[in-house]
C-alpha cells in the first residue's frame, strides 16, 4: 500500500470525524453555578454543564476573588449539548424559567454582580435567538423590567474542581443551600407553574421564550 493512499485515507477519516462532531456549547449565568449546572444537566440532550466564570476583566480568576466581586466576572455554566436532541431555543426556554430576571446583580440569597444573570452568545445565530427570546418576554409585559444581560461571550474560565458537579458530590449540603436560599420558592413566585420547566421537544423555533 503506497504512502499517497495511506495519507488520503487518513485525511478522509479525519474529515469524517470532524463532520460527525455532534456537541454544541452555550453559556448562561443564572446566579449560583451549582444550581444552574444542576438545572441544565437534568435536560435531555445536555451532555455536561461546566461551572465557571465569564464576563470579567481579570485573567485566570479564582473563586475567592470572583466571590468577593473583585474581577467583574459572574458565575456561569458552559452547557455542552447535542443539537439533535435539544435545541438552543429549548436551552433558552429552560434558562429563563430557572432564574429571576426581575432583579439586578442578585439571584435569590446571593447578592453582587458576580451573581448577575446573563446569556453569553457565541455567534450570530445564538445572538439573534437570545435577543428574540428576551423581546418576547418584554412584549408579553409579564415583568416590569428584565435585568438579564445579553452579550457576546468572552473567555470562559472553568471553576475549580470542587465546584464541578457539586450537587452530585455533596447532595445534602447542596439541597440545604438551595432550599435555604429560597431559589425554588422564588421561581414559583416569578414563573408560577412554568418554574423550572423544560421546553417541549416539538417547540416552534420562532416561539423560544
Amino acid at each position: 500500500m503506497n504512502r499517497k493512499f495511506l495519507l488520503s485515507a487518513f485525511l478522509l477519516s479525519l474529515a469524517g470525524s470532524i463532520n460527525t462532531a455532534s456537541a454544541d456549547e452555550a453559556v448562561f449565568a443564572g446566579g449560583c453555578f451549582w444550581c444552574t449546572e444542576s438545572d441544565f444537566e437534568k435536560l435531555d440532550g445536555v451532555e455536561e454543564a461546566i461551572s465557571g466564570y465569564t464576563g470579567g476583566h481579570e485573567k485566570n480568576p479564582t473563586y475567592p476573588r470572583v466571590s468577593a466581586g473583585i474581577t467583574g466576572h459572574t458565575e456561569a455554566v458552559k452547557v455542552i449539548y447535542d443539537p439533535k436532541k435539544v435545541s438552543y431555543e429549548q436551552l433558552l426556554y429552560t434558562y429563563w424559567r430557572s432564574i429571576d430576571p426581575t432583579v439586578r446583580n442578585k439571584q435569590f440569597c446571593d447578592i453582587g454582580e458576580q451573581y448577575r444573570t446573563g446569556i453569553f452568545f457565541n455567534g450570530k445565530e445564538q445572538e439573534l435567538l437570545a435577543k428574540a427570546s428576551l423581546k418576547k418576554l418584554e412584549d408579553q409585559k409579564r415583568f416590569t423590567k428584565i435585568h438579564t444581560e445579553i452579550s457576546e461571550l468572552g473567555t470562559f474560565y472553568p471553576a475549580e474542581d470542587y465546584h464541578q458537579d457539586y450537587y452530585k458530590k455533596n447532595p445534602i449540603r447542596y439541597s440545604f443551600y438551595r432550599t435555604s436560599c429560597g431559589r425554588d420558592s422564588r421561581l414559583k413566585d416569578v414563573w408560577g407553574k412554568e418554574a423550572g420547566t423544560h421546553q417541549p421537544s416539538n417547540i416552534n423555533k420562532k416561539d423560544n421564550a
